[in-house]
């Protein structure tokens, strides 16, 4: 069942039918590097896996039926890791600055407690990613651990990599 989580946000599971939609940004943000460890190149069925078929599920959040947004959960390690999940978060170009990802992280936050999660861990946050680093921080996330120089962004060189994690109980 699809939720509302703000007067023209809808956060509902995704489906393999959406894929054609959620690619048009997956697209545009792989191929810009400047986000996500994924290769430039990546095609359309690596990306369906990484997106839709690994995940545990994936959401679409949509604005006046357009799906503008994508995030999955995953578990991020198991076993004794098990209760900790992983989160991946995208959004389309034209709908930035519109509350979309703070709205999909607060959902992810409540579904993943509703699984069982006790923690919500982001692995690999690009410090260039000024925008997100402070969605997630102004979100309760702290950060954890940096991975010096590990990211290769496309303009500005090597920067860091963020460790961000928060407890969901």
């Amino acid at each position: 069942m699809p939720t509302e989580t703000s007067s023209t946000i809808v956060i509902r599971e995704a489906t393999a039918d959406d894929f054609d939609s959620i690619w048009l940004f997956f697209e545009a943000i792989a191929r810009a590097g400047e986000t996500y460890a994924y290769a430039r190149d990546i095609d359309k069925a690596s990306a369906f896996a990484i997106w839709l078929e690994q995940p545990r599920t994936t959401f679409v959040a949509e604005i006046e039926r357009r799906i503008v947004g994508s995030y999955y959960i995953k578990t991020n390690n198991q076993g004794p890791g098990s209760h900790v999940c992983n989160c991946g978060y995208m959004v389309a170009d034209e709908a930035r600055g519109k509350g979309v990802a703070r709205e999909m992280c607060l959902h992810s936050q409540t579904y993943a407690r509703q699984l069982g999660y006790r923690a919500m861990q982001f692995n690999f946050v690009a410090s260039s990613n000024i925008a997100a680093v402070a969605l997630w921080t102004k979100l309760g996330f702290a950060t954890v651990g940096v991975l010096p120089l590990a990211f290769k962004h496309p303009v500005v060189g090597f920067v860091d990599a963020f460790v961000m994690h928060k407890p969901l109980v």
